[in-house]
């Protein structure tokens, strides 16, 4: 460890000592590197574990951080959760390989030092300090062994990266032989956290599909926010970058798939980040496509005006400043060709990004639209972005939206 990072570290552990069994909402030095939203148990577009749950058997997931620091933290959530879950063991360590974990990296994760805990129903919990340096753009790889059925899991749908599962207890394993199922979601994963790295303020992505990262090469994490990321560490200003988007999410309608309306769970997942400056706000395709039959999956469609999304978006605003947050607004990508496109929505998308563009509510914008649009019809995406449905993003698509945003708007 580089000799300066010494002091850091030991502030580090007395508060380890002084405050055994970090909660969730204790913030005190930590900044979140790495962050994904809760959702509700249940179908999605994918298959998935939420529903039947865990039973001695191990899940392990990998994700990739954005910030260093020398020590981590892990958060764990069961909002969703009809009971408490105990997790009998879990585990922290370097990524290698698929499941695989590098050697000598393993870190038991521990609550009030012990290292089974309960997570409560309708909570957070956060694991005590793990002494192990986490690099910028590193991966982790996080298991946790469930030996007691969990019942239906409070998870995320849309990882777009693979996550394990085993028979038994592989908590410990270096090697990834003994997990031989895999899904693209996170399971009770919902945060991990990172002390002693760069002192900017982190920047969260709040949105639906288009930040989750839906069209992106599974296990790339070429996801925009991840783009992002990677564009201000080669800038030299470094930063933690969340992704908290949900596919299919909305500001103004409430789904059991698809996640908590924006208005209601922003608090939650922006405000509730220990370590943020800024918050990228895109959100409201969904609101006005999801308004013809066949609903989202299977639900009724809803009708949503622009001013009603513009509305949204204010009370989006307002909460943000009322925490001290930069916030900027994104404007609504073309849709024409997509499942969402008619005349009305499509005239419903140009006034809400008139007035993101115009009305000087956002402390900046960041014009998705026109950076995203074909040059021989602005309402239609670049076909070099188009993921083949017209309204999502490849690639190319993630990597344009990571270079519209302007580094400069960023607290």
């Amino acid at each position: 460890m580089p000799r300066r990072l010494a002091p850091i570290l030991a502030v580090a552990l007395a508060t380890l000592t002084a405050f055994p069994g970090t909660a969730a909402a204790d913030t005190r030095g930590w900044t979140a590197t790495w962050s994904a939203s809760p959702q509700r148990p249940g179908i999605n577009y994918t298959p998935n574990w939420s529903e039947q749950g865990f039973a001695r058997q191990t899940v392990r997931q990998v994700v990739r951080v954005s910030a260093g620091g020398v020590a981590a933290r892990v958060r764990l959530s069961n909002v969703y959760g009809a009971a408490p879950v105990k997790v009998a063991g879990a585990t922290i360590a370097r990524t290698a390989e698929g499941a695989a974990v590098r050697p000598g990296s393993v870190r038991h994760l521990t609550v009030n030092r012990a290292r089974s805990f309960t997570i409560p129903a309708g909570a957070e919990l956060a694991s005590d300090l793990v002494p192990m340096p986490v690099g910028a753009l590193s991966s982790v790889t996080v298991t946790l062994y469930l030996a007691d059925p969990t019942g239906p899991v409070t998870y995320h749908a849309q990882a777009m990266a693979p996550t394990y599962r085993a028979e038994g207890d592989h908590r410990a394993d270096v090697g990834g032989a003994a997990f031989t199922e895999k899904t693209v979601s996170w399971y009770y994963l919902s945060g991990v956290d990172v002390l002693g790295g760069t002192h900017r303020r982190g920047v969260v992505a709040f949105g639906d599909s288009l930040t989750d990262g839906y069209g992106s090469t599974p296990g790339a994490d070429n996801r925009y926010p991840d783009e992002l990321a990677e564009r201000l560490a080669a800038s030299g200003r470094p930063r933690a970058v969340l992704n908290q988007g949900i596919g299919g999410n909305r500001v103004t309608v409430d789904s059991m798939q698809l996640g908590d309306k924006g208005t209601a769970r922003f608090r939650r997942d922006v405000l509730g980040q220990p370590g943020v400056g800024t918050v990228i706000i895109l959100e409201g395709t969904n609101d006005i496509g999801m308004n013809q039959p066949p609903g989202p999956i299977g639900t009724p469609p809803t009708e949503v005006s622009a001013a009603q999304v513009i509305a949204g978006h204010r009370e989006l605003i307002r909460q943000a400043r009322a925490k001290g947050l930069r916030v900027i607004g994104g404007t609504l990508p073309p849709i024409k060709g997509s499942r969402y496109y008619t005349s009305a929505t499509e005239a419903k998308r140009d006034e809400v990004n008139a007035w993101i563009r115009t009305s000087g509510e956002y402390d900046a914008v960041a014009d998705f639209d026109r950076a995203l649009a074909a040059s021989s019809d602005e309402d239609q995406l670049n076909p070099a972005y188009d993921a083949g449905d017209h309204l999502h993003l490849n690639d190319a698509g993630y990597r344009a939206m990571a270079r519209t945003i302007d580094l400069a708007d960023l607290r």
